[in-house]
């Protein structure tokens, strides 16, 4: 699930690096055009909306300034002109684990990633009205706490590669969009959960909200990232229908082969991941225009690969069974129920909870049902509006056939979650957290552990 992995010194990443150079050539060479104000193409891509201003050269202030490295002397904004949009988002975390779980003896790690995303609005660039496309390569060291710990899901969504340094190839898509954006189409190498399907505004980026993968996503959902097809149609402005289609053995895809995945999408074995989703967004509903900003999503799953069953083979005296065509479902939603300042749009201070809940089948898949709760404050403490607190609970609830044929201690995992994002600077985020985790692994037998740690995010 990692992608195409490079070192520094090898393909890959020179190839992303020299498309950007090359597209700073091309800008620099055009007409430009009056200057715009674009969404930077973060680590969770968001949709990007463009409106055009009057140029004007203003001075550095790192106290003020959206990026650390500001605007490069004019070069970033006429970049962003000429429909080239590059941006730098570094995020890392230490954590601690202070009690129980496997083990607290020199139990502290300190990783994080790299983010270097590459953007080109072909409208801007070519007169192509909605067409786009993204590109990804990450930077990741240090592994997590997550063997100190034990647990079903990481105290860090994802800290590291599992080595000491790696480059990746992360994410690269086309997108079009048409009709005035109520549809979308992609395709390239896409990501299912966070990107795509089962987002959530309170609870689905470990950059800047919780940081345990159990408040990321729904475990019941298969992560996938591979080649693939996405869909996305807005019949009207509070309903959305959208379907996703993904190659699920590119993670057996190493870099030696030098295909990225496309030998596996278009050859061996024909088998897929699909995912439909669809939401409604209730305070767009003509007539409901006074209720508070919300989300509701539900959606299903295939999974077209063999599994493998959970049997008592008997010591090996049984031979494996597996079954393929496994399906789940999901539910998801976000709400804003409270706001401090109901007459200004733009002012996202107040309170908003959230929710999910998952079922997976239990013959096959390890954790049969799951769920999360919780809520968060933005702007709770004077003075301090974009500062949010946070909290939540999650559980992963074992499958009864895992526990009955493969471990009989198998039960269930739950996590508490507290944490405080702190807008040090508008491209500086600090934020400590602190995990409970009972029953790591999901056994009865496991020490409940405590994690305590802190993330730094800047975007330069």
């Amino acid at each position: 699930m990692d992608g195409i992995r490079f070192r520094l010194s090898h393909y890959g990443a020179q190839v992303f690096l020299v498309v950007l150079f090359l597209a700073a050539g091309v800008a620099v060479g055009q007409e430009q055009p009056a200057a715009s104000e674009t969404k930077p193409a973060e680590e969770v891509e968001k949709t990007t909306v463009t409106t055009t201003t009057t140029t004007t050269t203003t001075s550095y202030d790192i106290l003020t300034t959206k990026r650390l490295t500001g605007d490069w002397g004019g070069a970033r904004t006429s970049l962003e002109d000429a429909g080239i949009n590059f941006s730098f988002l570094l995020g890392t975390m230490s954590q601690f684990n202070f009690r129980g779980g496997i083990n607290t003896h020199n139990a502290h790690e300190t990783g994080g990633k790299a983010f270097y995303n590459l953007e080109f609005d072909f409208d801007k660039m070519f007169g192509l009205k909605g067409a786009t496309f993204f590109g990804r390569c990450i930077q990741t060291w240090n592994s997590g706490i997550g063997r100190h710990v034990g647990s079903l899901t990481p105290p860090y969504y994802s800290a590291g590669s599992g080595g000491d340094q790696a480059w990746t190839l992360d994410k690269w898509w086309y997108r079009q969009r048409l009709f005035d954006d109520r549809l979308e189409f992609r395709l390239g190498k896409l990501l299912n959960i966070a990107d795509l399907i089962d987002k959530n505004v309170y609870a689905d980026n470990y950059l800047g909200k919780f940081m345990n993968r159990a408040f990321v996503h729904n475990m019941t959902i298969p992560t996938t990232k591979g080649l693939g097809a996405f869909v996305r149609w807005w019949p009207v402005d509070w309903l959305y229908v959208q379907a996703l289609a993904l190659d699920p053995d590119y993670s057996q895809t190493t870099c030696s082969h030098g295909w990225g995945g496309f030998d596996t999408a278009f050859g061996g074995e024909d088998r897929f991941r699909a995912f439909w989703e669809f939401g409604v967004l209730p305070a767009k509903v003509p007539g409901w225009e006074k209720l508070l900003p919300g989300h509701y999503r539900f959606g299903w799953w295939l999974d077209s690969q063999p599994k493998t069953k959970f049997i008592d083979t008997l010591g090996g005296l049984r031979a494996d069974q597996h079954r393929s065509g496994d399906v789940g479902f999901y539910f998801n939603f976000d709400q804003l129920v409270w706001k401090e300042n109901p007459t200004d749009v733009k002012d996202k201070q107040g309170l908003g909870v959230f929710g999910r809940y998952g079922f997976a089948h239990g013959d096959v898949n390890r954790i049969n049902h799951f769920w999360s709760a919780g809520a968060a404050y933005q702007g709770l403490v004077p003075s301090r509006d974009k500062d949010v607190l946070g909290f939540g609970v999650a559980q992963s609830i074992l499958s009864k056939t895992y526990r009955h044929n493969v471990d009989s201690r198998a039960d269930r995992e739950t996590i508490y979650e507290l944490y405080y994002a702190i807008h040090v600077t508008p491209w500086c985020v600090i934020t400590p957290d602190v995990q409970v985790i009972t029953n790591p692994g999901g056994s009865k037998d496991a020490r409940d552990a405590l994690v305590g740690g802190v993330r730094v995010k800047i975007a330069f």
